[in-house]
């Protein structure tokens, strides 16, 4: 990024601190000094940056994956862009085929998919569908703030339910109790379950690093909750970011496992494209005293890069670093009783009839 153009404070509500430019930008702005110093106004009062939705007509609904350490073969996103603004999020550089930046825009500019649930409808009817689970909010989260009005991952719920199709869901946020008329007696079938994602305890580290999404004692709550209904519920730490959370790995595991969680994973912070500046940035302005030593720690476990993401080791990093987290993870893991999610059941599916005016005539 460009001197002139640096962040000079937070942005209060907000992950990212600046626009970060896309890689696929066809326009990149630098500013320049006029001489009276405005391009290094401190902007730390300035209004925070307003959410602005576009309701997009979706071409297609299910993403299908062959990553090996993915654990998943497809997904359904209804939402991009997440306006959790999660400063470490993976996703963030999806933005910038959008040409929108990865940094604030991830988290201001959203593109809700209202027509999921009719496109998820026909893509199940399909003759040659084949019954797999689907994993919802892989790349942003399903149940983000703007689902509250939008209701997209609900009504892809409801499409599920009606056919017996088998889901997951991967959250930070505790609205998705607010569906569990759905997915309780969904759960009970063997046809859904929740993972939680955990990445701190200290709501005040939380508020910095994931701004907009639920808080962590709403997040155990809410785990507690959807247990207490059936519901299987497991949790990721993640992402696990050395000198800034790995202190907390056996504190949240405890945590998580009082309230009900069954079984836990465990993501390394990845860096992938434009979020490497992103996350530079927001560690400059947060933890300037420490944010050579973080990097120098994120690099020995990346190959003496920011990021490496090869198959196998792009989740877990390598060297005696990495070596020390996945031991104290192991060790934590099996003395809290920590087992695996159940499998999910795919032999209840129905695939729904596809709509037809005709057909209508005789439902």
């Amino acid at each position: 990024m460009d001197d002139a153009r640096k962040a000079q404070a937070p942005i209060k509500g907000r992950g990212a601190a600046s626009h970060v430019d896309g890689r696929y930008a066809v326009t990149v702005a630098h500013g320049e000094d006029d001489g009276w110093g405005s391009v290094y106004e401190d902007l730390s009062d300035a209004p925070s940056p307003q959410t602005r939705v576009t309701e997009e007509r979706a071409r297609s609904i299910v993403s299908r994956n062959d990553s090996p350490d993915v654990g998943h073969s497809a997904s359904v996103n209804p939402y991009r862009g997440c306006e959790h603004g999660c400063v470490y999020c993976f996703a963030r550089p999806s933005h910038a085929y959008l040409d929108l930046s990865p940094g604030l825009d991830f988290e201001t500019r959203l593109f809700a998919k209202t027509n999921a649930a009719e496109l998820l409808q026909n893509e199940l009817s399909r003759p040659s569908y084949q019954c797999v689970p689907l994993a919802l909010g892989i790349n942003t989260d399903s149940y983000q703030p703007i689902e509250r009005r939008y209701r997209v991952t609900r009504s892809v719920i409801e499409v599920l339910s009606a056919c017996s199709h088998p889901f997951s869901v991967i959250t930070k946020n505790a609205g998705v109790v607010r569906d569990l008329d759905l997915i309780a007696p969904m759960a009970k079938r063997g046809l859904a379950s929740i993972a939680f994602s955990v990445t701190s305890l200290d709501n005040r580290l939380s508020a910095r690093m994931e701004p907009r999404a639920s808080a962590p004692h709403a997040r155990l709550k809410a785990i507690r909750t959807l247990v207490d209904a059936g519901v299987p519920v497991g949790i990721m730490v993640a992402p696990v970011i050395p000198m800034i959370n790995d202190r907390e790995i056996e504190h949240i595991l405890e945590a998580c496992r009082d309230h009900g969680a069954t079984s836990a994973g465990y993501v390394l912070l990845r860096l992938p494209h434009e979020l490497k500046q992103v996350w530079r940035e927001w560690l400059q302005l947060h933890y300037p005293d420490r944010a050579e030593h973080v990097m120098s720690l994120i690099q020995q476990m990346r190959g003496g890069k920011d990021y490496d993401s090869a198959f196998g080791t792009r989740m877990r990093g390598e060297g005696p670093f990495a070596q020390l987290i996945a031991q104290r993870f192991r060790k934590a893991h099996a003395r809290l009783g920590f087992g695996s999610m159940p499998s999910l059941d795919t032999s209840q599916f129905v695939p729904p009839r596809k709509p037809s005016p005709q057909g209508e005539l005789f439902g």
